[in-house]
């Protein structure tokens, strides 16, 4: 047994712990205290009675309230999908065009578009659209396959690279992974597409690679560099990379023809939302 003993000091009786000659005193709760815990018994027990609470082999106790956050919520998205279902309706029947022109309609492409590209699109292209390395911009101007409602239609619908029946596909050759250009050819493909974007760039290697720009590149970049959007072919005279600007990453994306893949979203996603979507990425970014 604890040797319990009353406090000289305080007149308290102890525990019977003590401590390197410290007792402790066995002070009652203080009352505050208690009645706060009485009051959460009280509501934890009124709680059972009313809400939904214990399970059993069964089911659950519904509770006198008979409360279900599932029916709520069902009966929430149920009202939603009616308010979507005009919407969708008038988006259905309109052209892109006439979405964008009318600004009750606007309005609630721009609405539905900016949710759906929050949950599907951010992932890659960020929370503004504004892209990564690898991942386009489209607050921008520029457009690898083109930027007119039709065209931004056309590529949420078919993918890139997706394996979709009419997805876009383009294919940069990997020069230097499957050895079609030597290591020093392409250093000097490196120092040209540095040129065509109006930088600094070696004199020699830019002379040496002319000819072989027309040979490898100009089919699908053009004579000029300045790129082809039926073919998904970059501007090479611009200030905007996907892959990135310096010479290191020029020069990897020469030798080894990255490419990403953009899912087709026509089966995901509705043709309406798609609409939504289109115009939505259209009016929030420079579309042509």
């Amino acid at each position: 047994m604890a040797d319990r003993k009353i406090d000289d000091a305080t007149g308290v009786e102890t525990t019977g712990h003590e401590w390197d000659g410290i007792r402790e005193l066995d002070n009652p709760l203080p009352r505050w205290w208690l009645w706060i815990w009485y009051a959460t018994i009280a509501f934890s027990i009124g709680y059972w009675v009313l809400m939904p609470a214990w399970p059993g082999l069964n089911g659950y106790t519904k509770g006198l309230l008979n409360k279900s956050d599932r029916a709520e919520v069902g009966q929430e998205l149920k009202a939603l999908e009616a308010h979507r279902g005009e919407g969708a309706a008038m988006l259905r029947t309109a052209s892109l065009e006439q979405i964008e022109k009318d600004p009750k309609l606007q309005a609630y492409a721009q609405q539905v578009g900016q949710s759906v590209f929050g949950d599907n699109c951010a992932t890659c292209h960020g929370i503004g659209g504004t892209g990564s390395k690898g991942y386009a911009n489209l607050r921008d101007d520029v457009w690898l396959w083109g930027g007119k409602l039709e065209d931004i239609q056309y590529t949420i619908t078919h993918g890139i690279r997706s394996g979709a029946e009419g997805a876009r596909v383009s294919q940069m050759p990997a020069y230097g992974r499957d050895e079609m250009l030597k290591p020093e050819q392409i250093d000097d493909l490196t120092e040209y597409v540095v040129n065509l974007s109006r930088r600094p760039a070696n004199a020699a290697a830019v002379a040496r690679a002319t000819p072989l720009f027309e040979a490898q590149c100009s089919a699908c970049h053009g004579p000029q560099g300045q790129g082809n959007q039926q073919l998904g072919a970059p501007n090479l005279t611009d200030a905007d990379w996907l892959f990135g600007a310096d010479r290191a990453s020029i020069r990897g994306q020469i030798y080894a023809g990255n490419g990403g893949v953009m899912p087709a979203w026509s089966g995901r996603l509705s043709p309406e939302t798609i609409k939504a979507l289109t115009v939505y990425i259209h009016s929030n970014a420079g579309g042509q």
